[in-house]
């Protein structure tokens, strides 16, 4: 059979690799095209387009760029049409893959949904719209399975992907060589894939390097930005390793994380963390209108508590960035309140095998309908 897969980010493509080794395993003859990345074209999915060219963020950042994204959604549509394939698959990336479920079940499509767009986040009624459009949905957080109740939608809860993900890292036992790293121990700087919300967040993050000169701080680059980028932010205690993500959670004493799927692997690799997240002053004034949650990391909205301490926009000043980073280099009390929150996060996400299970569910549904 043949399938069409659609990340628009990093982490979508990380989950989305793992998804299409779930479906060769179930159909061998496989013919898998995707809008994502080099994790899903390593995986055998042949990429037609790179989610480099999609990433946008923030409500200004998508207004200034829509006529750039509706180009993209009718070049994705011409791509679907030509292919024909007998699934559509939808990783996330709301905005976009919420417009392309509902074109494509008018046009008879089966549409399936694979981690949920966060409608329980912001604009809930879109819930609707995934009900009426979608096949069916496979959600990864217990928490989403009660919220679509309340819209008669019953989703699939398959447990969370990053279990996957970290299950198959296999840490580098030369990591500190290769990337002529000191023995200090590390401060890790996750500060996102996107090039708008890496600039915001690296020039506070590197700014209270100063104020911590026994630790060495190394970003965590991605390679769909180019070294030359992250350059003006480097000096003798502030290095960069390029996609080694978890092979520097694995080696740091603490991290500063942008909001987004970070926060959890960062909490799945037991790392106490700081949650930073700025964007435009319109963008963040919309985004208080609408997000109808209580935090923005989703370790904190998992627990339903705060786990981790979230500074946000005007928060975020170098000076609070200093205090809480002491905490969680220097508090015992609080380090191990943050571990044992931690494993009640990791206990109620269940275990791994997430993609496998989609994999194998959207090929059985695909087989018993025809």
């Amino acid at each position: 059979m043949k399938y069409f897969i659609i990340a628009g980010e990093r982490s979508g493509d990380l989950h989305g690799s793992n998804l299409v080794k779930a479906i060769k395993k179930s159909d061998n003859q496989a013919i898998i095209k995707a809008w994502g990345g080099d994790y899903m074209q390593e995986a055998g999915a042949e990429i037609t387009k790179h989610y480099r060219d999609l990433a946008f963020m923030g409500f200004l950042e998508v207004l200034k760029n829509l006529p750039t994204i509706l180009g993209f959604i009718g070049e994705c549509k011409k791509t679907i049409e030509g292919f024909q394939p007998d699934a559509i698959i939808l990783i996330d990336y709301a905005g976009f893959n919420i417009r392309i479920a509902k074109w494509a079940k008018k046009k008879g499509f089966k549409v399936f949904y694979y981690i949920s767009p966060k409608v329980w986040a912001w604009n809930q009624s879109r819930a609707w719209s995934l009900k009426k459009n979608l096949d069916r949905l496979f959600v990864i957080f217990p928490f989403e399975v009660e919220f679509f109740k309340k819209y008669d939608f019953d989703v699939e809860f398959v447990g969370n992907p990053l279990f996957d993900a970290i299950d198959n890292f296999e840490p580098s036992t030369d990591f500190l060589q290769r990337n002529n790293l000191s023995d200090k121990k590390n401060i890790a700087l996750l500060p996102g894939s996107r090039k708008q919300e890496v600039e915001k967040m690296l020039k506070l993050m590197v700014d209270i390097q100063m104020k911590f000169s026994d630790y060495q701080f190394v970003i965590a680059g991605v390679s769909n930005l180019p070294v030359e980028f992250y350059q003006p932010f480097l000096n003798e205690n502030i290095k960069l390793v390029t996609d080694q993500t978890y092979d520097l959670l694995s080696q740091s004493t603490a991290a500063l994380v942008t909001s987004g799927t970070a926060t959890l692997e960062t909490a799945l690799f037991e790392i106490p963390q700081v949650v930073c997240y700025k964007t435009s002053g319109l963008s963040y004034k919309i985004a208080k209108l609408v997000i109808k949650v209580p935090y923005i990391s989703l370790v904190n909205l998992v627990a339903q508590k705060e786990v981790v301490k979230e500074l946000i926009q005007d928060e975020l000043t170098m000076e609070n960035l200093t205090i809480e980073l002491n905490k969680i280099l220097n508090d015992t009390n609080l380090r191990n309140k943050q571990m044992n929150d931690y494993k009640q996060v990791k206990e109620s996400l269940g275990d791994i095998g997430a993609s496998e299970k989609t994999g194998r569910r959207i090929v059985e549904i695909l087989r018993s309908s025809n």
